[in-house]
């Protein structure tokens, strides 16, 4: 199986996709914003971020993966710089696909391609033996490429490399025969020699006068080429060749010859084409051969490893930023995910530490929160910008990076996975035009209900708010009602006191996970953003208000009467 760091040695890798109220609701475009601005980064990071994983095995392997990148910087850097090299060998690969290559592009690449495959393999081996990693999965890898290293025969490998690149700087120029037909037209051509000088002496009248000029004889007699200098076996080269008009490139595709019409031009390209072709391509054969000794380069499982270095990394980076304005990140302690269990304390919202992080002067208040056998829903009411939203928020965005295995927004946290995260924020008008708003929404639940599981989070914020009280409250109950008799858990934040009001009512019918109340934005008339298990506040939150600004009727009449004097 292909080695992983976001899943460890034959773990399922079942994922499950956010719906798209989710990705939306829980702001993952924002995250990313503040993770990176490079496009490429941003499409791998994306990919994993859409995903939710509950297998509590996998998460434990990350959440330990995570806390080495982001105890050691230097191993972060490093990864950095692989993760460059690693782009270097993807391209590479890429490019050896193209099977239309001449022999000259396969062979460079070729040599590129293990080039940066050796050298990725020696930096991971050495940054990991110098760094004391904890992991499995850092454990895992740096042994990895530590047996790599070790039985590939690198030594053997580099030398051959070396070798070959060696041949090819040293051959200079091709030597060419051409035969002639009776009316002294290029009949056919071969390779005479591989040389390593140039054949600088190209000047046609010059080559004519001093033929012209023999004494001994006017032909050469024979084939016999003896007194031509013979250097080397065929080796294709990596610098461009200069055969008197023929050009040919290491980097290019074409080769190119440029002969006289004169000398029938055209007959004599296709002569030397095909000898030139043919010995160029049964070298770079034999070197592939070669190198097939060592290694199949074809699908490095490293290059399979990049997305999840920069997920890593990048969250690591912006956790030391939000840790370094002193707020809290800790890494989860993941509980089987069957028992439904969460505990936070000193719970914050991730969105607002980044806002923090950006500059904004925020004073952000943190909180304790849990869900249990004694309470899996929340009924949560308060003021308007008393913190509702926020905080239903930052569960699920607690909940959803415990299980990616980054640290989160508390100062501890114990969490039972969930299968997956189901929002239902208030929609955009343009949305409930067929159905009506009320319609709309009762049909989003309704897909949520089809989805859902006991192991499941389910967010609702202000939902069933936009048609009558009455209405409104007769669909909430049924909703309540449906939540405890799934067992899933659940934050439904409100306006509906009644709702709220109403738990003897709602816990009494089927199911085992209770409802609870729960209020936020109330302590003595201020809005605090503090929450805490409680009755709703409605009408003593109202009158507190009225007290601190004035506006109650005793109140007004005494400056009524006041005035009046």
């Amino acid at each position: 199986m292909e080695f992983s760091l976001m899943y460890p040695q034959n773990a399922p890798r079942e994922e499950r996709k956010l719906t798209p109220e989710a990705i939306n609701d829980l702001s993952i475009d924002f995250m990313l914003d503040a993770l990176t601005d490079v496009r490429y980064e941003r499409e791998h990071l994306r990919k994993l971020m859409l995903q939710i994983n509950d297998d509590s095995e996998t998460i434990r392997y990350r959440c330990d993966v995570f806390e080495d990148f982001l105890r050691f910087p230097k191993l972060r850097e490093a990864m950095e710089q692989l993760v460059a090299r690693l782009a270097d060998l993807r391209d590479i690969e890429r490019f050896q696909k193209d099977q239309d290559g001449s022999a000259f592009w396969s062979l460079v690449n070729r040599l590129r391609e293990i080039d940066e495959y050796v050298s990725c393999i020696t930096m991971i081996k050495n940054t990991l033996e110098a760094i004391e990693v904890q992991s499995q999965g850092m454990r895992e890898l740096r042994q990895i490429v530590t047996d790599i290293d070790r039985e590939s025969g690198f030594p053997e490998l580099k030398a051959d490399i070396d070798e070959t690149l060696e041949k090819a700087r040293r051959l200079q120029s091709i030597t060419i025969g051409v035969n002639l037909d009776s009316m002294l037209r290029p009949e056919s051509a071969g390779i005479i020699s591989l040389n390593d000088t140039k054949f600088t002496d190209t000047g046609l009248m010059r080559r004519f006068m001093k033929f012209a000029d023999r004494q001994k004889s006017e032909l050469h007699e024979g084939t016999d080429t003896s007194d031509i200098k013979h250097f080397h076996p065929a080796s294709p080269p990596t610098s461009n060749l200069i055969i008197g008009s023929f050009q040919g490139s290491a980097v290019s595709n074409d080769v190119k010859f440029e002969v006289s019409s004169i000398a029938g031009g055209d007959t004599l390209s296709n002569a030397i084409s095909k000898p030139v072709t043919t010995i160029m391509k049964r070298t770079v054969s034999e070197i592939k051969s070669t190198l097939r000794r060592y290694i199949n380069i074809s699908g490095y499982s490293l290059i399979s490893l990049m997305p999840e270095i920069i997920f890593y990394i990048r969250w690591a980076e912006l956790t030391d930023k939000i840790m370094a304005t002193g707020m809290p990140m800790c890494k989860a302690k993941i509980l089987p995910a069957d028992e439904r269990n969460c505990s936070f304390k000193e719970l914050y919202n991730l969105k607002l530490a980044i806002n923090k992080v950006r500059g904004e002067e925020i004073n952000i208040i943190t909180n304790e929160f849990d869900f249990n056998d004694e309470r899996r829903i929340y009924i949560m009411t308060g003021p308007n910008r008393g913190g509702k939203t926020i905080f239903t928020q930052a569960v699920g965005l607690c909940m959803l990076l415990s299980q990616w295995g980054i640290y989160i927004p508390a100062r501890e946290a114990e969490i039972s996975p969930c299968d997956n995260i189901y929002t239902h924020f208030p929609a955009d008008e343009n949305d409930t035009v067929d159905l009506g708003r009320l319609g709309e929404e009762s049909q989003r639940l309704s897909h949520i209900f089809d989805v859902a599981t006991s192991r499941s989070l389910m967010l609702l914020n202000e939902s069933l708010a936009t048609t009558s009280v009455a209405e409104g409250l007769f669909i909430a109950k049924d909703v309540v009602k449906a939540m405890r008799y799934l067992g899933v858990r659940a934050i439904f934040n409100t306006h509906m006191h009644e709702l709220a009001k109403s738990l003897d009512e709602l816990n009494s019918g089927e199911g085992t996970s209770r409802a609870e109340s729960l209020i936020t934005g109330v302590c003595k008339g201020e809005r605090s953003f503090k929450v805490a298990i409680a009755p709703p506040q409605g009408v003593s939150y109202a009158a507190d208000i009225a007290k601190k600004y004035g506006v109650t009727f005793d109140m007004i009449k005494a400056s009524i009467d006041e005035k009046r004097k």
